[in-house]
């Protein structure tokens, strides 16, 4: 039966032939099923969710709140079918809804079809009110399946855009604007769930790894009393480019621990048996990235962090670097500088905005040098407040004709043409890299702009790890720690707030040591192999001294943490160009 919003209720025509998944009633162009983030969901994976779903209970009632073409709807119809439920029940036992009346018109020919039923209403889904509302039109239910639209939030706009937002916070999950349309909806179809009821859906891999996901993760360790995770190894979708992970929860009261399985694809799944698999314990707050790895890649890379490594802030916290309001206008050439006379005691030495000039592993007096004399910005303007010469006057006016003090950063400042120049860091850390972020001793004593972090060390270790730092971090297990806690931004950027650079994994102060006392001696030839742009012939040489020779790791071991870092880097770097 279909139902539509304010008109009666009306069975759809049963002469309609079947012709496939999609019937030739209406035109729906890949394009326009992308636009609205519908994805149809292979049989293989429509069936195994349903037939688990239901389980054994023939009275069991099943809601797909997004049910498209009724590939999930088809699944429970059948499995309660096969349990002894009648024909004439399943208008009672099977729910779907959606948005585009036409997949609900083939949805309902595809269960005729086969002589089976469901009630099918044509509405928004956070149009509906959960059975905890006033206004719910649904009764509980037993199960929730299906595949959620998956729109960017981009395209995930407006009053949808709110709608969505205030019915995933009425089960306590609080969204940021930059959260997917599938977000919400997963959580608001667990509103119309019984508290022991199941749960079984397909979402995007991105549940694991970005960063708006985060309420959704602590809301399934809450929500539900036991969670499994199922991940293919191959793309399931023949017009989606995203990764999917299979969520089958059930039960309520919260849980620690998850069970994580893998398959290549889905003609695998019926070999599965749920929830007696390999379990897992999410980190509590942050990404789950590390769940991509194979369950032999991420024991090995735990047990190599916790036995041998150290979170960077053991060594000193990373900090932003200035914030100027307008780069173009504080940070200054040698030229300009000479053009307005200003003085050095009006300005600060300076590593150039952005990294591109920090290729090795230090950057020393004479590259600052060489930078000054090629014209490049090594000045930050930041005179006394009470100074009156004539071309600092002048260069303000300039600043005043260009509306830099019309910048908020400048705006809130006390003297908008003074910014507050961070202190001079012992390292400097490239937080934005499409490879890897780095450590780079700051052996010129100049300050930094936002474009990088500094990194100011205890003394405790200090002098050694302000020399042996830099060298030592480009290893396998840092880098491999750099993709699971790091940020994955357009065109395969990997960033490190200071937060998250601060948990980077490095060696530990003893290992650092006794790894350093290897590769002392290689120093110089290794940076000059890292500025000629052989970054994974330094990288195999570290790994060789620090975790073969020092920390004991076997070739194999070391092969196995390189490949985790090569496949997830590809993924990063993959999945965003796919995306722009």
């Amino acid at each position: 039966m279909l139902v539509r919003p304010s008109r009666p209720r009306a069975n759809v025509s049963r002469s309609a032939p079947y012709a496939g998944r999609m019937l030739d009633q209406h035109v729906d162009h890949p394009e326009l099923r992308k636009a609205r983030g519908a994805f149809f969901t292979p049989p293989a994976i429509a069936d195994y969710l349903a037939d688990w779903a239901v389980g054994g209970d023939k009275e069991a009632r099943v809601l797909d709140p997004s049910c498209g073409d009724g590939v999930f709807l088809l699944a429970a119809a059948r499995r309660l079918k096969e349990l002894g439920c009648q024909t004439s029940d399943l208008d009672d036992r099977a729910f779907g809804v959606d948005l585009h009346e036409p997949s609900l018109e083939d949805a309902m020919r595809l269960l005729e079809h086969e002589g089976l039923d469901a009630h099918l209403i044509a509405d928004n889904f956070f149009n509906l009110a959960a059975p905890t509302q006033l206004g719910c039109v649904l009764p509980e239910m037993d199960a929730v399946i299906g595949n959620p639209p998956f729109v960017r939030y981009q395209q995930h706009i407006g009053e949808a855009r709110q709608r969505s937002a205030q019915a995933a916070l009425a089960q306590g999950v609080r969204l940021s604007g930059l959260a997917s349309s599938w977000a919400a909806l997963l959580v608001h179809a667990c509103g119309f769930l019984k508290p022991e009821g199941r749960l079984a859906m397909v979402v995007p891999a991105e549940l694991l790894t970005v960063h708006y996901a985060e309420p959704v993760r602590r809301w399934l360790r809450r929500r539900f009393g036991a969670v499994s995770l199922v991940m293919f190894d191959r793309l399931q979708f023949d017009d989606a480019l995203e990764k999917v992970v299979l969520v089958v929860a059930r039960g309520s009261g919260g849980c620690e621990a998850f069970s994580l399985l893998e398959v290549d694809d889905a003609e695998d799944l019926p070999k599965l048996g749920v929830f007696d698999h390999f379990s897992v314990t999410p980190a509590a707050e942050g990404k789950w990235t590390d769940l991509l790895l194979t369950i032999k890649q991420r024991q090995l890379f735990k047990r190599v962090v916790d036995s041998h490594f150290a979170p960077l802030d053991k060594y000193g916290s990373p900090e932003l670097g200035t914030v100027t309001g307008s780069n173009k206008f504080f940070a200054l050439s040698e030229t300009t500088r000479e053009e307005f006379d200003l003085s050095e005691d009006q300005l600060k030495r300076i590593s150039p905005p952005g990294t591109r000039h920090l290729k090795g592993l230090s950057f020393t007096k004479a590259q600052w040098q060489t930078l000054h004399d090629q014209d490049e910005r090594v000045w930050l303007l930041h005179p006394d407040p009470d100074d009156s010469s004539a071309g600092l006057g002048r260069y303000l006016a300039y600043g005043r004709d260009l509306g830099v003090p019309d910048a908020y950063k400048c705006k809130v400042r006390t003297h908008w043409f003074r910014p507050p120049a961070v202190s001079v860091p012992d390292l400097f850390f490239t937080y934005m890299s499409h490879r890897y972020p780095r450590l780079i001793t700051n052996s010129a004593g100049v300050t930094f702009l936002n474009s990088m972090h500094g990194v100011r060390l205890h003394e405790s270790t200090k002098r050694l790890a302000k020399a042996a730092l830099p060298l030592l971090a480009l290893n396998s297990v840092t880098m491999l720690g750099a993709e699971i806690h790091g940020r994955s931004y357009g065109g395969g950027i990997l960033k490190m707030e200071p937060r998250e650079a601060a948990t980077l994994p490095v060696p530990s102060p003893d290992v650092l040591a006794r790894a350093w006392e290897r590769l002392k001696p290689e120093r110089d030839c290794l940076e000059r192999q890292l500025n000629n742009g052989l970054w994974t012939t330094v990288v195999s040489r570290v790994d060789e001294a620090l975790l073969r020779e020092t920390v004991g790791l076997t070739g194999d071991e070391v092969a196995e943490l390189d490949e985790a870092t090569q496949s997830l880097r590809a993924r990063r770097i993959g999945q965003d160009l796919a995306a722009s």
